[in-house]
């Protein structure tokens, strides 16, 4: 892999590591729903700004209906899971256990019969599992009702990320990067505005959590989205997927930089466990 592709992966997964920041951030103000549905409106509308100013063919109609699961289960419904977590849990937490993405994607697409799960996978899935059970109970983290529905909402969103991967795969066929992350960005919008409408917030959000909403959409979804879909076609999917590993390591560091949250050796063993998990299950799929 030349050194520009290495360096946008670290570049994309320290954004993506960043994402988990701003979350906790602007959750509290904003709400799970609103906070999820204003990062992908906006994502939405700067991306039809992109598209527009350079002339690039917008999505389809006849195929809003790929848009419209695409969208809910790659953004909007995962969005809004990480929006509830972060108001209970670290951006730390949350970035490890949405390293356990590929874990997910890998069973569910044996349970698809897209894929099948040998020795290999089956050991990365219950080392990933270990790891998230040893970040979960032992870390430096108060086990509540709530903090147990924030972890279980976290690896929710994972599933969601490994599903809609497979679904894009087959539904995407013909459709450019481009028109694929702007028409998904306009199906999240349209699966979480009626819900959204029921969950407003009292009143304007402090201006640290409306910058950090910006952050999410411009910056985490809109430019990342870009970013990794301009990998995929000079690196390839598996080699794009390499980001996952080193999404955990910025969500560490960045929650303990500009928030305070705590790294512990529970923590550290947690996050290698699930990374390890995600190698395993990887190199198993490649042979």
């Amino acid at each position: 892999m030349h050194a520009r592709d290495t360096l946008l992966l670290v570049v994309l997964a320290a954004i993506w590591g960043g994402s988990f920041l701003f979350m906790r951030v602007a959750a509290p103000s904003f709400g799970a729903l609103p906070l999820a549905e204003a990062r992908v409106a906006l994502a939405g509308i700067a991306l039809a700004a992109y598209a527009v100013a350079l002339g690039r063919p917008l999505p389809r109609l006849a195929d809003w209906r790929a848009h419209l699961v695409i969208g809910a289960f790659n953004s909007g419904i995962p969005f809004a899971l990480f929006s509830f977590a972060a108001l209970h849990i670290g951006a730390a937490y949350m970035a490890v256990m949405n390293a356990t993405s590929p874990l997910f994607g890998a069973l569910i697409g044996a349970a698809l019969g897209a894929e099948r799960i040998g020795p290999g996978k089956l050991a990365g899935m219950a080392l990933g599992i270990a790891g998230v059970a040893l970040l979960v109970g032992l870390g430096p983290l108060d086990v509540t009702p709530w903090t147990l529905a924030a972890a279980l909402a976290s690896l929710a969103a994972a599933a969601c990320y490994g599903f809609a991967g497979h679904y894009a795969r087959r539904s995407g066929t013909g459709m450019t990067p481009l028109a694929l992350a702007l028409g998904s960005q306009i199906g999240a919008a349209a699966v979480l505005a009626p819900p959204t409408a029921f969950a407003l917030p009292a009143a304007l959000p402090p201006p640290e959590a409306l910058a950090s909403v910006a952050a999410l959409a411009l910056l985490c979804t809109a430019a990342a989205y870009l970013a990794y879909f301009r990998l995929i076609v000079r690196v390839g999917p598996v080699r794009a997927l390499t980001v996952t590993f080193l999404i955990p390591v910025f969500g560490l560091l960045w929650g303990a930089l500009f928030l305070g949250e705590r790294i512990t050796a529970t923590m550290i063993a947690g996050c290698a466990a699930v990374l390890v998990a995600t190698y395993v299950a990887l190199r198993a799929e490649e042979r």
